[in-house]
């Protein structure tokens, strides 16, 4: 891996680790109001200090405590969109690429194309507009629009693999369909979708944050960094930290797993290897 994905490795490590101690590292409960000194301007109650180096935003709350604990938020829905989205990709791509006749044009020719006219994102919105914000909702409608290029991607592979030789030889022995995709066609067209897998993370980490900074994401007062962008656009001008510390977790999340993936994709490459 070069030296960038390596980059981008340790900050995901970092943030892996945050997500999972968060309780024990955050210095304070994230749902904690404190009182702000009401004698003081907005800018110097909410600037930071030495006992909340992130400052606290206008309820009180300390903003490195919310940082830390949207990285919770932010992993465990990128994890379980990828996930989902993976698995079904992958199960609908090998039927349809390995099977070929009319099983491709009904899943390729037809069912791709119903949800690849919508733009993602809006999809993602009405979805989660008509079942109600939540975090499971959430992790739902982007499941829901993320499978698709899993799956594009497998059938492609899946095309090019079943036409090998030893997948014939299988074949002709009597080896059973279910048999030949999971011992054969996934083995040899694992290393794009991991690559895939890891630039699907930093796009769920980003359609988290966007739909939460429209309101449609875990509603409050659960930490998330979408919305912590959406409550300090009030702010902005006397205490612009409430907006840089959550977009830098943001933005370093998204680059990171953009790293890695590119990383992956010229160490799994045998030609880029080369090179």
């Amino acid at each position: 891996m070069n030296r960038l994905g390596k980059v981008g490795l340790v900050i995901i490590v970092v943030f892996f680790i945050v997500a999972i101690f968060a309780p024990l590292l955050a210095p304070y409960d994230p749902r904690e109001q404190m009182p702000l000194k009401s004698n003081l301007s907005t800018e110097e109650r909410l600037k930071p200090t030495r006992e909340h180096p992130f400052g606290q935003d206008d309820l009180g709350r300390d903003v490195l405590s919310r940082v830390m604990y949207g990285a919770r938020i932010s992993m465990r829905v990128g994890v379980s969109v990828v996930l989902i989205s993976a698995v079904i990709g992958t199960m609908i791509g090998a039927a349809s690429g390995y099977y070929g006749g009319w099983v491709d044009r009904f899943l390729s020719g037809f069912l791709f194309n119903v949800f690849l006219p919508f733009p993602s994102i809006l999809l993602a919105i009405a979805m989660v507009a008509f079942l109600g914000p939540s975090l499971n909702n959430l992790i739902l409608a982007l499941s829901v629009i993320g499978w698709v290029g899993y799956a594009r991607l497998m059938r492609g592979q899946a095309l090019k693999v079943r036409e090998f030789d030893f997948v014939t030889a299988a074949r002709a022995l009597g080896a059973s369909d279910v048999r030949i995709i999971v011992l054969h066609i996934l083995p040899n067209a694992i290393q794009p979708m991991i690559v895939q897998a890891s630039l699907g993370m930093a796009g769920a980490v980003l359609a988290e944050a966007s739909l939460s900074f429209l309101g449609l994401g875990v509603p409050p007062p659960a930490p998330s960094w979408g919305a912590m962008l959406n409550d300090a656009r009030s702010f902005l001008r006397v205490a612009p930290q409430l907006l840089i510390f959550p977009g830098l977790a943001v933005m370093l999340t998204v680059m990171a797993f953009n790293f890695v993936g590119d990383g992956l994709r010229e160490w799994l490459d045998p030609k880029q290897k080369r090179q």
